[in-house]
């Protein structure tokens, strides 16, 4: 890719964050602790994990920056313990966020090109350019927030609205 076409992506990619990471804190919050063990069927994270999950995410962005690759293998010793509340998990997604942000902002159309790995041990899962990795992260929380808001369905839990309204909330814009 051209530096010139990298070039406007912080300020494109900036306001898409922010603004999912506001979405994602409203269904975030509803997610009810004592549930967090908690899951629709075996082969299902539990509410738990998907929340971990979710923020990780997000936090993998600045990790993109920081580093050339990530090997899964490790990834289980490297991630944090799941949130104890509401309180930390939203915490988190704060913390997370903020980074993101932050590396988005202090990156240059050079570092978006850089490739980043991620692999299994040898085996290479998907080799990016930063800014491809970025928009993947972004669509994967999208992805797994979308999940919890089934699980919160589910588990009898309003949804909120997101990108529109729910059949428990009006659109909040």
């Amino acid at each position: 890719m051209e530096a010139t076409l990298l070039a406007p992506l912080p300020q494109a990619l900036l306001p898409e964050l922010q603004h999912e990471l506001e979405l994602t804190r409203r269904v975030l919050e509803r997610a009810p602790v004592a549930q967090f063990s908690w899951q629709p069927h075996p082969k299902s994270m539990t509410l738990g994990v998907l929340v971990s999950h979710v923020v990780d995410l997000i936090g993998g962005i600045a990790n993109t920056f920081q580093t050339d690759e990530l090997d899964l293998s490790s990834y289980d010793e490297l991630a944090p313990a799941p949130p104890a509340s509401t309180a930390e998990l939203l915490q988190r997604l704060q913390e997370n966020g903020a980074a993101a942000c932050a590396a988005l902002t202090a990156a240059t159309p050079e570092t978006f090109e850089q490739i980043w790995t991620m692999r299994y041990h040898a085996q290479i899962i998907m080799r990016l350019t930063r800014a491809e990795v970025v928009r993947h992260l972004i669509n994967h929380c999208v992805h797994h927030r979308g999940q919890l808001s089934v699980y919160l369905r589910l588990l009898d839990v309003p949804v909120p609205s997101i990108y529109g309204p729910s059949a428990d909330e009006e659109y909040q814009a």
